[in-house]
């Protein structure tokens, strides 16, 4: 089973322009409701492959979204990784 990681945002907006950039990128992307166990002031998450982390990282700070952060699930929690 891939790794999955997810990316969670202060801003629906930022999230919704994450989305089009990622998914004109080519990345695998999932939008799903933010985790409880994560502090966001956006309720939308995205999820992708653990394997596209880089490519990711290039767009996201290519096109200055802003994040709350990127995070892996260990169990039932969530870890921040970037």
């Amino acid at each position: 089973m891939e790794e999955r990681l997810l990316m969670a945002f202060d801003s629906t907006q930022q999230a919704l322009r994450a989305e089009m950039l990622l998914e004109y990128g080519g990345v695998d992307i999932d939008t799903r409701p933010t985790p409880r166990q994560i502090t966001a002031g956006c309720a939308m998450s995205i999820d992708f492959p653990g394997e596209q982390l880089s490519t990711v990282k290039e767009i996201i700070e290519a096109e200055k979204v802003e994040i709350k952060g990127i995070y892996e699930r260990t169990g039932d929690t969530y870890a921040r990784i970037e």
